[in-house]
């Protein structure tokens, strides 16, 4: 849901964004793809990430072990056509 305003001090824009969706159910059990580079920060520094699907998690599992996510896996596709 996304819910613009405009700030009265500086007459900017300001939209804000939540995030309903739930990381639950089967994206536990699946293989994210993610930015290479957020990914590698976040397994670093212990911090989230999104995946293209837009879950939100903190990556500490070793991704060859679940399957991929078929939402991700799309999006991914798409983009290198």
């Amino acid at each position: 849901m996304t819910t613009p305003t405009v700030s009265p001090d500086t007459g900017t824009v300001v939209e804000e964004r939540v995030d309903y969706r739930l990381d639950e159910g089967d994206h536990e059990r699946l293989s994210h793809y993610a930015d290479k580079t957020a990914l590698m920060q976040a397994m670093v520094e212990g911090t989230p990430v999104r995946a293209l699907c837009g879950k939100v998690w903190v990556p500490s599992r070793d991704p060859n072990r679940f399957p991929v996510c078929p939402e991700c896996k799309e999006i991914y596709e798409s983009l290198s056509d």
